[in-house]
């Protein structure tokens, strides 16, 4: 009996990672083994990000690059963000691809060409796509968990919304059924996220999907269901970790459902400290605001994490706005922060606004935001010369703190004779740039 392999390439996001997670669940149930490389699959999937301009270009290049690595014979399939958002113009315009797939869909038809994605009527994300099983590493020690799929928020310069549909959110049982599997199987992290992971829940209150433990119920802060989910998780999983947070999602209740955690990381959706801008960004929130929040965490605990990512040359955006984030820079101090140039995505608010700012002008605000962050960052990694934490080790070597997030911040070199998946304490002994050296103490 032959059997069938896939072999499955994701681009973009952590939350397309869990999604290739999931399609790895349902090939196997249908019989599909993991090839070893896509020159040995019988079936080649990619899953493709279309956020902004340069993902929608690595992605094309990956499947142009799939259709010529792939053995004779094997089908190509592209599924993902680009996919949904651009599945007939994939197909036509593209003939090495033998399937274009929307999300959730059975990649495995014979059909070629054929294009699966419809528009629907409930732009909510599938529930079979949120339901779906999921195969990850055995043993991994940590592990993202998306708890719910597509953003009822309408960004003035996103897309998301318009191919991954209005947000629909896990159950908490569903949710916490996939946390202790994976704690079960050796994670020690878990990272929670989604497009908006502050406002997990609230649309199953809205359709009286749960009950009142579950979703917020009026304006009562102590019912935001993130912070039962944290809470939940958190007694479940060694470190609990929380990506993605909308500003003013992150409530007093959440922040010390963060803190007792004890990973006091936050990951925050600035995007830009501009009043002005932030309002033509659609999005909510001024500097005084995230600065007075910023301080209120540092007060409760000194030693937590932020990190948060900004727009450059969103239309509109001028010297003086420019300066506004430098400023806001100087004074928040995050420990890790990443930059965009604005990327004009078609069906968005911000795809009709002129003004736009000049290519070249955005790389030197680019080149200056980046120095900036740089010096700072830098400057508190020297602050951890010589201090004793606890690291949990991902891979021979390779270590984190509270303060990394796994895959997106800087790693801690660690001896090579620790235990993958276990604690120790370490004492930092050295500084490569945003990577630090450190030395066994003792384990955990």
């Amino acid at each position: 009996m032959t059997t069938n392999r896939f072999w499955i390439e994701t681009l973009g996001c952590p939350k397309n990672q869990v999604d290739s997670e999931k399609i790895t669940g349902q090939l196997h149930e249908q019989g599909y083994l993991l090839a070893e490389n896509p020159e040995e699959a019988d079936l080649v999937v990619v899953n493709t990000c279309a956020f902004i301009e340069a993902a929608r270009e690595e992605s094309i290049e990956t499947v142009l690059g799939m259709a010529e690595t792939k053995a004779q014979g094997a089908r190509l399939v592209v599924t993902g963000c680009m996919a949904e958002r651009y599945g007939s113009e994939l197909a036509s315009a593209m003939p090495e691809i033998d399937l274009v797939a929307g999300f959730g869909e059975d990649l495995t038809q014979v059909t070629p060409q054929r294009v699966v994605i419809t528009l629907r009527s409930d732009t909510r994300a599938e529930p079979r796509l949120l339901e779906a099983p999921r195969l990850v590493a055995e043993g991994a020690p940590w592990n993202y968990v998306k708890v719910a799929e597509g953003c009822d928020r309408r960004c003035g310069f996103c897309a998301i919304p318009s191919f991954r549909g209005d947000q629909r959110s896990r159950s908490a049982a569903s949710v916490m059924n996939e946390v202790e599997g994976l704690v079960s199987a050796g994670t020690k992290e878990i990272v929670l996220i989604s497009q908006d992971l502050a406002s997990w829940g609230l649309d199953r209150r809205a359709s009286g999907l749960e009950g009142a433990l579950d979703v917020l119920d009026g304006p009562a802060p102590d019912l935001q269901p993130l912070v039962h989910l944290t809470r939940a998780v958190s007694e479940v999983a060694e470190w609990t970790r929380l990506l993605y947070l909308y500003p003013s999602g992150l409530t007093e209740n959440l922040i010390e459902a963060v803190l007792d955690t004890g990973v006091p990381y936050f990951d925050l959706s600035l995007q830009h400290a501009s009043p002005a801008l932030l309002r033509r960004m659609r999005r909510w929130g001024n500097a005084e605001k995230f600065l007075d929040r910023i301080a209120a965490i540092r007060a409760s605990e000194p030693t937590a994490t932020f990190r948060s990512s900004f727009i450059i040359g969103y239309p509109g955006e001028t010297e003086a706005d420019h300066d506004a984030l430098l400023e806001f820079l100087d004074a928040a101090a995050l420990d890790w922060v990443g930059f965009f140039p604005f990327s004009n995505e078609d069906g968005t608010y911000a795809a009709d606004l002129g003004d736009h700012v000049a290519p070249e002008l955005v790389a030197e605000r680019l080149r200056e935001v980046s120095e900036r962050q740089d010096a700072i960052t830098e400057a508190k990694r020297e602050a951890l010369l010589g201090s004793v934490i606890k690291v949990l080790v991902d891979d021979i070597g390779e270590a984190r703190s509270t303060g990394e997030a796994p895959e997106i911040d800087g790693i801690i070199e660690v001896p090579e004779s620790l235990e993958v998946g276990s604690f120790y304490d370490v004492r930092i002994t050295q500084t490569l740039g945003t990577d630090l050296v450190a030395e066994a103490v003792g384990q955990r």
